[in-house]
């Protein structure tokens, strides 16, 4: 024992123990520390066992026996807590602080093998066998020696505060366990897995391991260095740029030329000077200008601000387009896009009369309603290019969260304005036609209805000040020409439709689809296709063979496809070429497109008694509904079926109602409705039918039942009943005669009171179809079922009325 051992031993406390054998040896447990053979290593002891252990030790002159413990947690450690191999050490000086914690330096000497504990109180002391160094040699030992000593080396060298001493240390050792000892101790590794490598006896399978755990650790530093690099090399360069930039911002305030002509701030000074923006607005973009002066570039707001900057520069706060009025220009324009659609032309040119007459006044917002595929949105692109402005469109169907309108907060992350001033800056002008699609499939949701934003756009009255949440400015959209789409007013909001004027398309008629076809679909498909005229034509007979069978739509989507359809069997023969021009006929339709989708059905349908053709409003347009009714042994229940509304099972049990009071006018026994069970169905049951305006029909329906008198095939009728028997007023006469047309229906029974209607139904319907104009059931029956009294029959007014009245 060394003289410091000595004087540190002496000035210890002295605990009285029993004598310990001659072979006996004080163990001292370690909770996470393992110590090799040639290592020095400071041991701090906290445990009443280990300074007892410690102190016998250094009193006796012993070497003292540090073993690992299987569990840290344990505070009385056991033979059984402890590993079974330890390593001998020799005290080198025993320290006692002056806050009373013991220190024990300790330099390793062999290993041992734990073969007996003989005490654990008041210290550990045990019975050990020593473990001689294994002496190898050999090309593989030497090989794995020099590998090690190259790898350690190399992790040394990337730590940051490696001593040189440690390096030449590595490469004077001689000895392989040596080498492998002194590596693993001062690896950065679990203490199992030094454990495991102090286990190891055997020299090659020792240095196996500790290469294996020294390649790891390598790796692991390699990809720290690296990390460390990448992270040093962007804040020195960031802090670079940030000390160049403020030297810069210096010597140009020296030289009093500011942030000079050439900079991104002085452009943006420019741009506001140069977008005329009302004081308000300018006030606030030259104060945000100025905060963005003395923000740092590195700052998380500074590219919030900047981008803020470049929306407000970019909008026509007072850029507008000179519209150029031209009345008969404008019709031209409407001519050459639609067909048709002379009302709504009108009601356009008047509007751009009196937008001519007085610029400054205040725009109405026109509100275009109709079935899809009818030209709503053609019409708006139409009026752009009659004025000669620019056109904007945004869609609003779908659309849910009220920022879609008024933009989101400039607080969010990625705030946008909303898509008003979204449209107007793709316009670049302050009074382009915009287009909102689909206004009346807007949304509400936890995120806000849109429907209430729009509130402010299109109020005349409001919208000079419009304000977007994303700009917090007041916007002045008087001079904006609003058109909006819709195809129902039902899901229009009642304060937003009242803002808005609403113009009616509807359908078009079998000779307005076919002028249309042949005007402009054919044309379009022909260039879609890659034809040219010469090369594929298609005969109006075709065409209207392709109107009656092949689609059945208020507009022309549908019938513009299969146009299509045609036209791409005629471009894959002329491009096999089979042929080098190819003309269609009615003939040749069904080849191209295949069987027919569509037949008259309603000869078929009504053939038998109990069934009505009635006449339905869609949001697509008119449709054809049939009213079956059939009876069968029962107690006089009603049975309703085809997904009917309640106002629908309504209409129906009270033309029940009437045809057993008027039983016996119609000349029915009245005990057919005790012993029978009436059920009226209507077909296409799966979707679902309201509405008042089947009654007629329903009422038709049961008394040809139970007459057991056919209803003609080629008459269709619609209106509301009352229990007196009167027919009452219904909607959508214009799309519901157009429907008749469609079907091949020759006379039509309408409510007296709708006749102020007859002036909306096209002139080619009118031609077609015989109106009948009752006021009462028992008029519209006595018509249904081919009785003569005929006589309150109205033709419509097209040629020849009046003789087909007269037949």
């Amino acid at each position: 024992m060394t003289d410091a051992a000595k004087t540190s031993a002496s000035s210890a406390p002295r605990i009285e123990l029993p004598p310990l054998p001659a072979d006996a040896v004080p163990i001292v447990a370690m909770r996470n520390v393992v110590l090799f053979p040639g290592i020095v290593l400071p041991v701090t002891l906290g445990r009443e066992e280990s300074i007892a252990a410690a102190q016998e030790a250094v009193r006796t002159g012993r070497k003292v026996g540090l073993v690992l413990q299987r569990d840290p947690t344990v505070e009385k450690p056991t033979a059984g807590d402890l590993y079974g191999v330890g390593v001998l050490a020799t005290v080198v000086r025993y320290i006692t602080g002056n806050d009373g914690a013991h220190h024990l330096v300790c330099q390793g000497e062999s290993r041992f093998r734990l073969l007996e504990m003989l005490r654990d109180q008041p210290f550990l002391a045990a019975r050990v066998e020593s473990i001689a160094e294994p002496v190898a040699t050999g090309a593989d030992i030497e090989a794995r020696s020099e590998f090690l000593k190259e790898r350690a080396v190399e992790a040394l060298s990337l730590l940051p505060q490696a001593p040189a001493e440690l390096v030449r240390t590595v490469r004077g050792i001689e000895s392989p366990g040596q080498l492998a000892d002194l590596i693993v101790s001062f690896m950065e590794v679990k203490s199992e897995d030094k454990q495991d490598a102090l286990e190891t006896v055997d020299l090659r399978e020792r240095l196996d391991k500790v290469m294996k755990m020294l390649t790891h650790r390598l790796e692991v530093l390699k990809v720290t260095r690296e990390i460390t690099e990448q992270t040093q090399a962007a804040l020195g360069e960031r802090q670079r740029e940030a000390v160049l930039r403020e030297q810069l911002h210096q010597l140009q305030k020296e030289l009093g030329e500011g942030e000079g002509e050439g900079s991104e701030l002085a452009e943006l000074d420019k741009a506001v000077a140069a977008a005329h923006m009302p004081p308000e607005v300018e006030e606030q973009a030259r104060k945000e200008l100025n905060r963005l002066r003395r923000m740092s570039e590195a700052s998380p707001e500074h590219g919030m601000v900047r981008t803020y900057l470049d929306w407000l520069v970019s909008l026509p706060w007072s850029t507008t387009d000179v519209e150029d009025i031209d009345i008969e220009r404008a019709r031209k324009v409407l001519e050459e896009d639609h067909y048709g659609l002379e009302k709504i032309k009108r009601r356009i040119l008047e509007y751009l009369a009196v937008r001519k007459l007085n610029p400054q006044g205040r725009s109405p917002i026109l509100c275009f309603v109709g079935p899809p595929g009818v030209g709503k949105t053609s019409l708006g692109q139409s009026v752009a290019r009659a004025l000669r402005v620019k056109f904007v469109r945004a869609s609003l169907g779908g659309v849910h969260d009220e920022a879609e309108i008024r933009g989101h907060r400039r607080t969010y992350i990625g705030a946008l304005p909303g898509n008003i001033i979204q449209g107007l800056r793709k316009a670049g002008t302050g009074n382009p036609v915009f287009m909102l699609d689909e206004i009346d499939k807007l949304g509400a949701s936890f995120q806000g209805d849109p429907a209430a934003a729009l509130l402010e756009v299109l109020d005349p009255e409001q919208n000079s000040t419009f304000r977007d949440n994303y700009l917090g400015l007041p916007f002045d959209l008087r001079h904006v020409l609003f058109i909006a789409t819709a195809n129902v007013l039902e899901t229009i909001p009642g304060p937003l439709r009242d803002r808005m004027e609403i113009i009616q398309l509807t359908g078009y008629t079998d000779e307005e689809k076919l002028q249309i076809a042949r005007r402009y679909l054919v044309r379009r498909q022909l260039r879609a296709n890659g034809l040219k005229a010469a090369q594929a034509e298609v005969s109006d007979a075709a065409l209207l063979k392709i109107i009656h069978e092949y689609t059945r739509e208020s507009g022309c989507r549908s019938l513009e496809r299969e146009i299509g359809a045609l036209l791409r069997n005629a471009a894959m023969r002329i491009a096999e070429g089979k042929e080098s021009a190819v003309r269609f006929e009615p003939e040749d339709v069904a080849e191209a497109l295949g069987p027919a989708r569509f037949e008259n059905e309603v000869a078929q349908r009504t053939s038998v008694p109990g069934v009505a053709t009635g006449l339905a409003w869609t949001p697509v347009g008119g449709d054809i509904l049939f009213i079956e009714a059939a009876r069968l042994p029962g107690a006089g229940k009603l049975i309703l079926t085809g997904q009917l509304g309640d106002v629908m099972k309504e209409s129906a049990q009270a033309a029940l109602s009437l045809v057993k009071a008027q039983a016996e006018e119609l000349a029915i026994d009245a005990k057919l409705f005790d012993q029978s069970d009436i059920h009226v169905h209507v077909p296409a049951g799966a979707i679902p039918k309201d509405g008042p305006s089947a009654g007629v029909a329903m009422y038709v329906a049961l008394a040809s039942l139970l007459k057991r008198q056919a209803v003609r095939p080629d008459v269709a009728m619609t209106g509301e009943i009352s229990l007196r028997g009167l027919v009452l007023p219904v909607g959508g006469i214009k799309e519901k005669t157009i429907a008749a047309a469609r079907a091949g229906i020759r006379k039509v029974i309408l409510p007296a009171r709708n006749r102020r209607d007859l002036e909306d139904i096209p002139a080619s319907v009118r031609a077609t179809l015989e109106f009948v104009w009752v006021e009462k059931v028992s008029e519209a029956l006595e018509v249904a079922l081919g009785s003569p009294a005929e006589a309150r029959k109205t033709p419509g007014r097209g040629p020849g009325d009046a003789e087909r009245s007269a037949a």
